[in-house]
């Protein structure tokens, strides 16, 4: 799979800025062995906004509560980091079509713009924490970090 690309969804960005996650270790390794393999890894502006709105949401509403400079900081890293793949008319039909062809409702549409984004830019792979919210699209391949460790060894 090195080589390949990748969106990165944003339960992944997420875990990134929390050191202190169950999950850091293995999505720090998992990232570092896709960069060093050359995997091309992109985000969407649905993924930053979904970023922006945990990381400053109070920590009293499952938010991280970092202030609007700290989430500044943390977003202008993916920036450089990773790779953006941009909304279009072209992502925009295709999120239409998608929804209603998977029979999307509710937060799910969420999902159906991200896999359309990929679609459109020919990214083949996600990266994500929700595997099975993805299941009901095709054309795509959802992924966990443990997933993508696994095919590296």
């Amino acid at each position: 799979m090195p080589g390949s690309s990748y969106l990165v969804d944003t339960n992944v960005l997420l875990r990134l800025v929390q050191p202190d996650s169950p999950e850091y270790g293995t999505i720090r390794q998992c990232m570092d062995r896709l960069w060093a393999g050359g995997a091309d890894l992109f985000y969407t502006s649905q993924n930053l906004a979904e970023f922006w709105n945990v990381c400053t949401r109070p920590t009293d509403r499952n938010g991280f509560g970092f202030s609007v400079e700290e989430t500044d900081e943390r977003s202008t890293l993916i920036e450089v980091k990773f790779s953006f793949a941009a909304d279009s008319e072209a992502t925009h039909q295709e999120w239409r079509r998608l929804v209603v062809e998977a029979g999307v409702s509710g937060i799910q549409v969420h999902d159906a713009r991200i896999v359309a984004a990929m679609r459109v830019h020919g990214i083949a792979n996600l990266l994500t924490l929700n595997v099975k919210d993805f299941r009901r699209f095709t054309g795509i391949t959802a992924l966990s970090p443990n997933e993508v460790l696994a095919s590296l060894d």
